[in-house]
Protein backbone atom coordinates (compact mmCIF):
# COMPACT_ATOMS: atom_id res chain seq x y z
CA UNK A 1 0.00 0.00 0.00
CA UNK A 2 1.61 3.03 -0.82
CA UNK A 3 1.51 5.83 2.05
CA UNK A 4 2.55 9.49 2.38
CA UNK A 5 2.72 11.30 5.24
CA UNK A 6 3.96 15.02 5.70
CA UNK A 7 5.14 17.21 8.27
CA UNK A 8 6.89 20.06 9.29
CA UNK A 9 3.94 22.69 8.42
CA UNK A 10 2.89 25.31 11.00
CA UNK A 11 2.77 29.07 11.87
CA UNK A 12 5.57 31.00 10.85
CA UNK A 13 5.99 34.75 10.12
CA UNK A 14 6.76 36.55 6.28
CA UNK A 15 10.17 36.11 5.70
CA UNK A 16 11.06 32.51 7.99
CA UNK A 17 11.76 29.44 6.63
CA UNK A 18 9.68 25.90 7.30
CA UNK A 19 10.81 22.25 6.09
CA UNK A 20 8.39 20.12 4.85
CA UNK A 21 8.66 16.70 4.92
CA UNK A 22 7.24 13.66 2.76
CA UNK A 23 7.72 10.06 4.23
CA UNK A 24 7.40 7.54 1.35
CA UNK A 25 6.39 3.82 1.78
CA UNK A 26 5.02 1.16 -0.10
CA UNK A 27 6.75 1.84 -3.17
CA UNK A 28 10.46 1.77 -4.88
CA UNK A 29 10.72 5.32 -4.45
CA UNK A 30 14.32 5.72 -6.07
CA UNK A 31 11.83 5.02 -9.35
CA UNK A 32 8.94 7.76 -8.69
CA UNK A 33 8.49 11.25 -8.97
CA UNK A 34 7.62 13.04 -5.78
CA UNK A 35 5.55 16.36 -6.32
CA UNK A 36 4.72 18.86 -3.72
CA UNK A 37 1.00 20.48 -4.22
CA UNK A 38 -0.85 23.47 -2.15
CA UNK A 39 -4.70 24.76 -2.00
CA UNK A 40 -5.55 27.64 -0.47
CA UNK A 41 -8.59 28.45 1.12
CA UNK A 42 -11.02 29.09 -2.27
CA UNK A 43 -8.34 28.38 -4.38
CA UNK A 44 -7.52 25.25 -6.61
CA UNK A 45 -4.60 23.60 -6.04
CA UNK A 46 -1.48 24.42 -7.46
CA UNK A 47 1.29 22.45 -8.06
CA UNK A 48 4.48 24.07 -6.62
CA UNK A 49 7.25 21.58 -6.65
CA UNK A 50 8.29 18.07 -7.99
CA UNK A 51 11.59 15.64 -8.04
CA UNK A 52 11.58 12.95 -10.26
CA UNK A 53 13.66 9.82 -10.52
CA UNK A 54 16.10 11.41 -12.69
CA UNK A 55 17.03 13.99 -10.56
CA UNK A 56 15.34 16.45 -12.61
CA UNK A 57 13.64 19.34 -10.52
CA UNK A 58 10.57 21.29 -11.23
CA UNK A 59 9.16 24.95 -9.41
CA UNK A 60 5.96 27.42 -10.38
CA UNK A 61 7.39 30.27 -11.17
CA UNK A 62 6.15 31.74 -7.40
CA UNK A 63 8.64 30.02 -5.68
CA UNK A 64 11.48 30.09 -7.53
CA UNK A 65 14.65 31.08 -5.89
CA UNK A 66 12.37 30.87 -2.59
CA UNK A 67 11.47 26.93 -2.63
CA UNK A 68 14.00 24.27 -2.32
CA UNK A 69 12.78 20.02 -3.46
CA UNK A 70 15.23 17.43 -2.57
CA UNK A 71 15.50 13.85 -1.51
CA UNK A 72 16.93 11.21 0.22
CA UNK A 73 16.52 7.84 -1.36
CA UNK A 74 17.75 6.15 1.93
CA UNK A 75 15.02 7.76 3.84
CA UNK A 76 12.56 7.28 1.18
CA UNK A 77 12.18 11.11 1.91
CA UNK A 78 11.53 13.96 0.06
CA UNK A 79 12.05 17.73 1.53
CA UNK A 80 10.32 20.94 0.81
CA UNK A 81 12.49 24.30 2.04
CA UNK A 82 10.63 27.04 2.03
CA UNK A 83 12.53 30.49 2.49
CA UNK A 84 11.16 34.17 2.24
CA UNK A 85 7.98 32.65 2.86
CA UNK A 86 4.91 35.06 2.30
CA UNK A 87 1.50 35.46 3.10
CA UNK A 88 0.35 34.06 -0.02
CA UNK A 89 2.18 30.76 0.58
CA UNK A 90 -0.39 30.14 3.48
CA UNK A 91 -2.13 26.81 2.24
CA UNK A 92 -2.46 23.18 2.56
CA UNK A 93 0.56 21.39 1.01
CA UNK A 94 0.24 18.20 -0.08
CA UNK A 95 3.15 15.55 -1.36
CA UNK A 96 1.83 13.43 -3.81
CA UNK A 97 3.76 10.49 -5.73
CA UNK A 98 3.91 8.82 -9.62
CA UNK A 99 5.78 7.80 -12.17
CA UNK A 100 6.49 10.78 -13.48
CA UNK A 101 6.12 14.92 -12.39
CA UNK A 102 2.45 15.89 -13.58
CA UNK A 103 1.26 19.16 -13.10
CA UNK A 104 -2.32 18.16 -13.26
CA UNK A 105 -1.80 15.84 -10.33
CA UNK A 106 -0.47 12.39 -9.27
CA UNK A 107 -1.88 9.23 -8.49
CA UNK A 108 -1.02 8.37 -4.63
CA UNK A 109 -1.64 11.56 -2.11
CA UNK A 110 -0.75 12.37 1.58
CA UNK A 111 -3.24 13.87 3.81
CA UNK A 112 -1.66 17.61 3.84
CA UNK A 113 -0.12 19.54 6.17
CA UNK A 114 -0.76 23.37 6.80
CA UNK A 115 1.14 25.77 6.72
CA UNK A 116 -0.06 29.53 7.44
CA UNK A 117 2.23 32.16 7.27
CA UNK A 118 1.70 35.75 9.17
CA UNK A 119 2.07 38.82 8.22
Amino acid sequence: EVQLVESGGGLVQAGGSLRLSCAASGFFFEDWAIGWFRQAPGKEREGVSCSSSDGSTYYVDSVKGRFTISRDNAKNTVYLQMNSLKPEDTAVYYCAADLTCRIDGMDYWGKGTLVTVSS
